[in-house]
């Protein structure tokens, strides 16, 4: 496996685990008050465009070629660590 495929499946998992994150947090919404609900909507809907970036931004990165893929590392990471962040502070607010 090269280093490029350990990085793609690696993002993967973390996406799997956001994925098990927001299913939980939308169990507890369920099961919240309406004002904690709304809350938690906010909070999800936030999780989610997150998640969608980065299944995006790992689909470019899958579909480039090896050249194209060392450009965009670089650029991947920052924004992965952004989302990474993001997704936490959502989370956090709710635990």
């Amino acid at each position: 496996m090269t280093n490029r495929d350990e990085y793609i499946e690696k993002s993967k998992a973390q996406i799997d685990k956001w994925n098990a994150e927001i299913d939980k947090m939308s169990a507890r919404m369920r099961d919240a008050q309406a004002d904690a609900a709304a809350q938690y909507q906010k909070s999800l809907e936030e999780m989610r465009k997150n998640r969608d970036e980065a299944e995006a931004q790992l689909k470019k990165m899958q579909q480039s070629g090896d050249q194209a893929w060392k450009d965009m590392k670089a650029g991947f990471d920052k924004s992965w660590d952004a989302l990474q962040e993001s997704f936490q502070e959502a989370m956090n607010r709710f635990r």
